[in-house]
C-alpha cells in the first residue's frame, strides 16, 4: 500500500463549520471544532481537528471562556493557545491578543481562531485586529469587510470590539 493510499479521504478530516479565511492562507476563523452546545459531536470534533492539522495550521487560538476540549488538540498534535475574552478590560485584552497575532503572522505562522460559534466575539475581534493592524482603514469599512468575509452581520458586541480596537495605539513597525 502506498503512502498516498494511507492519506485517503478519512485521513484528511473534515473542514470545520463556518470556516472562513480572513487573510488568505494565514489567518482563518471558524466555530469550535465539533460544534457547540447540543450540536457538539466528539467524532466530528476529532475529524475537524484532523483537518486543521492536515491544512498546516501552526496554532489554534480559542477565545472561549472555559478550556473545554482543548486537550483534544494535544492528542491530535495541534498547538493551541487559550485566550478567553474577558468581561472587562477589553482594551488591554485586545492589545495583547492583537500584538500576539501580529507577531505570530510575521513569523510565518498559519493561525485559526475560534469561539463556541462564529459570532460577534470572534468576528468582532478579528475585525478589530484588521483595523488595529491597519489592514483596513476605518471602523465602518472594517465591519463591512468582516461581514462579507464571514457572511454574517456584526451585532452590538462585535461592533463594540471594533470600537475598542479603534482606540488602541497602533502597532510598532
Amino acid at each position: 500500500m502506498s503512502a498516498v493510499a494511507s492519506k485517503g479521504k478519512w485521513a484528511q478530516g473534515i473542514r470545520p463549520r463556518n470556516f472562513h479565511w480572513v487573510i488568505a492562507d494565514r489567518l482563518a476563523v471558524c466555530e469550535r471544532p465539533g460544534g457547540y452546545g447540543a450540536n457538539h459531536r466528539k467524532v466530528r470534533r476529532q475529524e475537524e481537528i484532523i483537518w486543521v492539522r492536515e491544512q498546516g495550521f501552526t496554532c489554534v487560538i480559542s477565545v472561549i471562556g472555559a478550556p473545554h476540549n482543548l486537550h483534544n488538540y494535544d492528542e491530535m498534535g495541534v498547538v493551541w493557545r487559550h485566550r478567553p475574552v474577558p468581561d472587562d478590560e477589553l482594551a488591554s485584552y485586545e492589545l495583547g491578543l492583537f500584538t500576539e497575532l501580529r507577531e505570530m503572522l510575521q513569523a510565518g505562522e498559519r493561525i485559526l481562531v475560534h469561539g463556541e460559534e462564529l459570532g460577534d466575539r470572534v468576528c468582532g475581534l478579528i475585525a478589530g485586529y484588521l483595523l488595529w493592524n491597519r489592514l483596513v482603514d476605518t471602523a465602518p469599512h472594517t465591519v463591512t469587510v468582516i461581514e462579507r468575509l464571514t457572511q454574517r452581520q456584526l451585532g452590538p458586541t462585535g461592533r463594540e470590539l471594533v470600537a475598542v480596537a479603534a482606540t488602541l495605539p497602533p502597532p510598532q513597525d
